[in-house]
């Protein structure tokens, strides 16, 4: 086993320290459980001995313990012990199957909460390069996957590992030159095993990456399930599909190649073994250097012998497929966070330049400021070069530019859901990078122009990491002018929504979201043209309410329409990631600048700011 898999294999021991009573339990079973099935062929061939015994044989090998027994008695008390033997088999099996699942099932639900977590934490530059459906794969098939190694693979190996043990012993006590006959022909079974169990992995691991390519095929087909329809792509896409398919099903045929080579190879040997020891076996009958009692010990051992490795070989290959899951498991906990939240009186493990006393600047209340900031998504492709700006507190400062000029860039750096290659960006004197997260964003409201709803009741999704009661929040929503909004919907504020609020309309979903942005009072609003999807009723009862939320609030508005930009006491310019140009409506106007041909331009219907 690579180092790699073991140091992931110690990683995830961690979450099965939390059960080590029940971990204790199941490993204390293990040598009662061997015993009780190595035990069953000797007291058959004990019983074999005594009948002999019984007919006037002498060469038959009687336990000590049995010999001055009549043949009756010593028949009934083999019959005794085959009979606990096999209870107290079934009864160790039960009680581990059921504590194995218990455990495997909470490694299960401890390892998707950390994945899950981990996942969140990770930035959005992570999750751009990333599709949805291979992430789900590896939150779903892949625990799952892990969860099922340990649940009836680990733990079984061990088990089988203690029974070969204990049948190995017992043979060569019993007769030791069959015994070290049988156990001589494991070690090449064993060099086999284990070269095939080797290619089966490297084909385990094709078919996950390809059930990953797989799921994400589907969810990305669901998502864009309208474009499909309205530009009759479903026979393409289909085709598309049924490409990737087939690249499964050639993964997952290339596996079970392996695996049935494994069984057929295991299956050839213990007959070879059997023939072996009933040849050498029978000869050593006839010349009566051993009892018909122990040869039938021995056929009986040499079947035992090779079920534990016949299992063994099932439960590698479920093993095999285990690490394949842990170690796509420990790439995706193992992918580092870009984002950290640094919190502390001295940043002693901040980025470069920020390992100075923290000061947070009192006088000021929602400044931001742009320092030489650089950004691009890819190395070769520049999108912020050198941006540098002042936001006043209390001052609406709209951007404007072309598009890809960098305007969502700057609002997704200020927000911190990505960082800045070089520069830095401060609010309130303060580097956002040494600000907590959770204060950051408590500063920051962020209205955008596609809103995302969870499934779940609209006073949900107006809450979401606040505390209010239904009163108060009745109360908001009134002042903000929802109750029209509300007094449509089938329960008011506990109507439940489809997933991403498919049962609104994109001015309803708007609309809620400046709202649930109004509850939070930050200092910072960001806003990508807010009333972008509203019609001009729903818009003119929202304006009133959007005065009062800018009002004392420093805002960043990403404006697309005259009347916005007009309205911001400042305008930024941007172009290739630039700023250009900057200052009032009237006086980028008289500068017959980008922002001068850009304003001519939706005057006239032809473009958008």
């Amino acid at each position: 086993m690579a180092g790699s898999d073991l140091k992931r294999i110690r990683r995830l021991g961690r979450y099965l320290g939390q059960d080590r009573r029940r971990l204790l339990l199941t490993l204390t079973l293990l040598v009662p459980q061997a015993f009780s099935v190595a035990v069953q062929p000797l007291l058959i061939g004990q019983a074999i001995s005594i009948l002999r015994t019984g007919t006037g044989a002498t060469n038959e090998a009687v336990l000590p313990l049995l010999q001055p027994l009549d043949s009756t008695l010593a028949l009934r008390l083999i019959v005794a012990a085959m009979l606990i033997a096999v209870l107290l088999r079934f009864a160790l099996q039960r009680v581990q199957l059921s504590n194995n699942q218990y455990l495997g099932q909470r490694l299960t639900a401890r390892i998707r909460r950390d994945l899950f977590s981990h996942a969140m934490d990770l930035s959005l530059r992570y999750h751009d390069r990333m599709p949805v459906g291979k992430l789900l794969t590896r939150l779903t098939s892949d625990v799952d996957a892990l969860a099922e190694v340990f649940a009836s693979g680990a733990v079984g190996v061990l088990t089988d590992l203690v029974t070969l043990t204990v049948i190995a012993v017992t043979m060569l006590l019993v007769e030791w030159r069959l015994g070290l006959l049988l156990l001589v022909s494991q070690v090449p079974v064993t060099l086999v095993i284990l070269w095939l169990q080797r290619r089966y992995r490297k084909a385990n691991y094709r078919v996950r990456e390809e059930l990953s390519q797989l799921n994400a095929d589907f969810q990305e087909n669901l998502q864009g399930l309208d474009v499909v329809q309205m530009f009759r792509r479903e026979v393409f896409n289909g085709e598309r599909f049924n490409r990737t398919g087939r690249a499964y099903r050639e993964a997952v045929t290339g596996t079970i190649l392996f695996d049935s080579s494994i069984s057929a190879f295991l299956e050839w040997v213990a007959l070879g073994a059997v023939a072996v020891v009933l040849a050498l076996g029978g000869w050593m009958v006839t010349a009566g250097a051993m009892g018909l009692g122990t040869l039938t010990t021995f056929i009986l051992y040499s079947q035992r012998l090779f079920d534990p490795l016949r299992q063994m070989a099932e439960r590698f290959t479920q093993i095999q497929g285990g690490l394949t899951a842990v170690e796509r498991i420990g790439e995706l906990l193992e992918e580092p966070l870009e984002i950290r939240d640094l919190s502390g009186d001295v940043a002693s493990d901040a980025p470069d330049g920020i390992s100075r006393p923290l000061q947070v600047m009192p006088s000021t209340r929602g400044e931001v400021i742009f320092e030489g900031v650089h950004f691009a998504y890819r190395p070769d492709e520049p999108i912020l070069q050198d941006l540098s700006f002042r936001i006043a507190p209390g001052e609406h400062v709209a951007l404007v530019g072309p598009t890809g000029s960098g305007k969502t860039t700057v609002i997704r750096l200020l927000c911190r859901l990505y960082e800045p290659q070089q520069g830095r960006i401060l609010l309130d004197g303060r580097d956002i990078r040494t600000l907590p997260l959770a204060e950051l964003r408590r500063q920051l409201g962020v209205v955008l122009q596609d809103t995302f709803l969870f499934s779940g009741t609209v006073a949900d999704n107006l809450r979401l990491d606040r505390e209010i009661d239904d009163r108060r929040l009745r109360e908001i929503c009134r002042d903000l002018g929802l109750s029209d909004l509300l007094d449509r919907l089938p329960q008011g504020l506990e109507t439940e929504l489809r997933e991403r609020g498919g049962n609104l309309s994109s001015g309803e979903r708007q609309l809620l979201a400046v709202a649930r942005v109004a509850i939070r009072n930050p200092n910072v609003l960001v806003m990508d043209e807010a009333t972008a999807f509203m019609d001009p009723s729903t818009e003119a009862t929202l304006q009133r309410d959007l005065d009062r939320l800018l009002e004392r609030r420093t805002a960043v508005v990403i404006a697309h329409r005259l009347a916005t930009v007009e309205a911001a006491d400042r305008i930024l310019v941007l172009r290739r990631g630039r700023l250009i140009e900057q200052g009032t409506h009237r006086q980028l106007r008289a500068q017959g600048g980008l922002y001068a041909e850009l304003a001519e331009l939706q005057e006239r219907g032809l473009a958008r700011l």
